[in-house]
């Protein structure tokens, strides 16, 4: 036993021993103990300062995220309304643009109906000259002096009311 005090081993255990006995003396663990408590404290606060941001982000999501939804709802009735819109456009237009047609084409046979009109009175004015110069062409050659003139006069002023 007293070979132990021979060894290098020996000397190295009691070196820390004693090495051990002055951090404890000093107070060494407890130190460690505090700076580990400490850290474990900061770390602590750091996942609890972590979660609460985490949680504040998830609100932030989730109300992004019923705004999105609404927006899209406020779209698609957006689009609901001016898609009605331009049908009702459509149909309006339809409309009158069948009604612009139906004028036109009243306009239209009007103006032909009065031509028509026109055309046969124009027709039948020349046919009472035609008419006319006839009969007096013909009363000249039939009858003669001042009594077939005033008969001729008479004849063709009858005519010309008649006709006209």
């Amino acid at each position: 036993m007293i070979d132990l005090i021979y060894e290098p081993e020996t000397w190295v255990l009691i070196a820390f021993l004693i090495f051990l006995g002055i951090v404890i003396k000093l107070g060494a663990p407890q130190t460690l103990l505090k700076a580990l408590d400490d850290r474990s404290a900061r770390i602590k606060a750091e996942l609890d300062e972590a979660l609460k941001l985490r949680k504040e982000a998830e609100a932030i999501l989730a109300e992004y995220q019923r705004r999105q939804g609404e927006a899209e709802m406020t779209a698609e009735s957006i689009i609901l309304n001016a898609r009605a819109e331009a049908d009702r456009i459509a149909a309006e237009a339809q409309v009158k643009i069948e009604e612009f047609i139906a004028r036109r084409t009243r306009m239209a046979e009007a103006k032909i109906a009065q031509a028509e009109a026109q055309a046969l009175a124009d027709v039948r004015a020349a046919a009472a000259e035609v008419a006319i110069a006839a009969a007096e062409a013909m009363l000249i050659k039939m009858t003669h002096g001042e009594a077939a003139e005033a008969l001729v006069t008479q004849g063709i002023s009858d005519l010309k009311a008649k006709l006209n």
